[in-house]
């Protein structure tokens, strides 16, 4: 039985919040000291670490692939050392894996360690960052500011869903640390599926599409939002707390009114593209 057969939709509209980057300052901290050092580690890449690092943080960070499953993220830099800098063996394989596979997870992925030695080192790699994650300080990983207080105000109005692609213990580890778990009805991580069938399946609970909504710091979860015809707001990369205040201030009342309208979704998307070029 998964999560979404336990949930009970309880109120007319749904904020759907991803959480690394967008709701949690965590992105940059477990990218730059875990994910892409763990990938250099695990395949020996340390006579290329600087150029390689500083692909890994470009791709995963700033440009508008940000935000891709760590999984994706991982086989697009292998890709690039096997073109660039020396053979990796399977990693075809991998990036095959990455683009068709329904569930990029730590569980989907040990699935296929028959197949592929190289399916072996990416779970080596992700238990690595996972472990790497856990250790990092604790004060060094906060919300955004505004976000308590968006969420408060959220869940007056709709049902909140986190919908994340990062591993589960840590999203519930971090929300629950920041006292936010109170305003949340239903957690999806990268464990339960894609960020667009997560919100397939919210959709499915009850919700008319126009009374969803994502909030995300990504192109993939404006494209998550689209595949399912629910609204997107952006939390803008470096404009966060702006972006958290605009929403609480406006763009949540004109949700919550049914006002919503395709142009209004259009002047936000153009500020956020600009703002990922």
């Amino acid at each position: 039985m998964s999560v979404f057969d336990t949930f009970t939709k309880k109120k007319d509209f749904i904020v759907c919040i991803d959480s690394d980057g967008c709701a949690i300052d965590s992105m940059n901290i477990k990218h730059i000291r875990c994910f892409g050092p763990c990938m250099v580690r695990e395949w020996g890449l340390e006579n290329w670490q600087e150029e390689i690092l500083k692909s890994w943080n470009q791709v995963n960070l700033f440009t508008m692939t940000r935000g891709i499953n760590r999984f994706k993220g991982l086989a697009t830099a292998l890709l690039e050392v096997n073109e660039k800098y020396m053979p990796i063996d399977g990693v075809e394989a991998l990036s095959k894996w990455a683009d068709e596979a329904p569930e990029l997870s730590n569980r989907a992925v040990e699935a296929k360690i028959s197949e592929d030695p190289i399916f072996a080192k990416a779970l080596n790699w992700s238990k690595a960052v996972n472990e790497g994650i856990e250790s990092l300080p604790k004060e060094e990983i906060n919300p955004f500011e505004g976000v308590k207080d968006a969420l408060i105000e959220i869940h007056k109005y709709c049902d909140v869903a986190v919908v994340s692609s990062a591993n589960p213990e840590a999203v519930k580890a971090e929300w629950e640390r920041f006292g936010l778990m109170e305003y949340v009805d239903l957690l999806c991580t990268q464990d339960m599926g894609s960020k667009a069938y997560c919100i397939g399946q919210i959709v499915k609970k009850g919700y008319a599409p126009e009374n969803v909504l994502m909030c995300g710091d990504a192109v993939g979860d404006m494209e998550a939002a689209r595949s399912n015809s629910v609204w997107f707001y952006p939390i803008c990369v470096g404009q966060e707390q702006d972006s958290w205040k605009d929403f609480r201030n406006e763009s949540l009342e004109i949700f919550a009114s049914g006002k919503f309208s395709s142009e209004y979704q259009n002047e936000l998307i153009d500020k956020f593209l600009y703002n990922l070029k």
